[in-house]
């Protein structure tokens, strides 16, 4: 059967019903596009369904039977693609379709523009559409077949209001005057580095990477992209190949032999079946032999810590202009923005755009001294110009 009707859309499960449905979004000016998918147990997402929905159709298409790449042609016609919360879902249909939209429209990061905060789907389809959607089915097994009629209108629900949701939002952004700003930040997320992790950056993901020191870094990174290497290789989570502890540990106490890799913390011998051990100690090795220059550090361990009262000021402010002016307060700044920014050489999201024309340029003037913080008298705050005359 290549098309079961459901209670929502139809289910997409032949070539030549998918080739219908790519044809159809090839002409398109927008659709709506959603993603189930599985990692738990795997290095790589396993794509389980993608859900689409236009004007005039909603779809759902099974991965397990036809070949979703195709997707990529309607990605290619250019019709502005809307997600919500759309990070998971672009590294998903890149690995999927090798290639993403060209442009995006994200429900949730641009609601942020109009007050509200990270909002999940179901809220702000009931907030602004007034619809409660189905619950109950999404932490279902997605690789299961054959799908539920339940699994298949609780995934059709995830993309049904989506298109609704971008005319309401881009309408209020229009009357805020703040279309652009969205769109920039919709950009800078469909242009994210999406690929999978580099292995000699694998270390920086470490719990207590910034604590490590001397040659514990350069084992580290060894041992961190040994295991990413590991882990894409067997399709497994990097923590089926060897803890975060154990790299840790070995790390800061480093084996000369099996003997003494099997007594380290953290280690499990279920894992080290094969070449693995050996593998294993040749990347400790290599690891104390990286000279200063091979060494990877993370760009965020270079900047310089402001003085605290600076950073509390400062963050106080962004939180009072962002109540103001109905913005999520994570997307007019966050603390790493405002420690990038507040460096000899300021860096960051703060620098310029929308952001320095609004927020930036102020925290400049009080970085230099030329502006104050100050109660307003009312439990507010006001940055106000800086009178010089110390009361004390």
């Amino acid at each position: 059967m290549s098309r079961r009707k459901t209670s929502r859309g139809e289910l997409i499960e032949t070539e030549e019903a998918l080739a219908d449905v790519v044809e159809t979004l090839s002409s398109v000016d927008r659709f709506g596009i959603d993603t189930e998918f599985h990692r738990e147990r795997t290095y790589y997402p396993r794509l389980a369904l993608v859900q689409i929905a236009w004007e005039d159709g909603l779809v759902l298409l099974d991965p397990l039977a036809v070949d979703v790449s195709s997707l990529a042609k309607a990605f290619s016609s250019g019709p502005l693609v809307i997600l919500h919360a759309a990070d998971q879902d672009l590294e998903v249909l890149q690995r999927a379709c090798g290639r993403l939209p060209e442009q995006i429209f994200d429900t949730q990061l641009c609601a942020g523009f109009i007050g509200y905060c990270s909002p999940s789907l179901s809220n702000l389809v009931e907030s602004l559409l007034g619809v409660r959607l189905q619950k109950g089915d999404q932490l279902t097994d997605w690789m299961r077949r054959p799908l539920s009629e339940s699994q298949l209108a609780y995934a059709a629900g995830d993309v049904a209001y989506l298109l609704e949701l971008h005319s309401m939002i881009e309408e209020r952004l229009e009357a805020a005057r703040r279309s652009e700003w969205a769109a920039q930040e919709c950009a800078v997320l469909l242009n994210k580095d999406h690929s999978e992790t580099r292995p000699e950056h694998a270390w920086w993901k470490l719990p207590h990477a910034r604590q490590l020191r001397g040659p514990a870094r350069g084992i580290a990174q060894e041992i961190a992209a040994w295991r990413e290497k590991r882990a894409q290789r067997l399709d497994l989570p990097v923590r089926f190949v060897l803890s975060d502890m154990a790299v840790g540990s070995l790390a800061q106490r480093p084996p000369s032999n099996k003997e003494e890799l099997l007594r380290t913390r953290g280690v499990d011998s279920r894992h080290l079946g094969g070449n693995a051990a050996g593998e294993l100690l040749e990347a400790v090795r290599r690891g104390r032999q990286l000279s200063p220059q091979e060494l990877q550090l993370p760009a965020s361990q270079a900047p310089e810590r402001p003085n605290k009262p600076m950073i509390a000021l400062a963050s106080a402010y962004v939180g009072q202009r962002a109540g103001e002016l109905s913005i999520d307060p994570a997307i007019l700044a966050t603390r790493a923005d405002l420690v990038s920014f507040f460096q000899p050489e300021p860096a960051g999201r703060l620098v310029s755009g929308w952001r320095n024309n609004l927020l930036g340029r102020l925290l400049g003037q009080l970085a230099e001294g030329k502006a104050a913080l100050a109660f307003d008298g009312s439990g507010g705050l006001v940055l106000e110009e800086r009178s010089n005359r110390p009361l004390a």
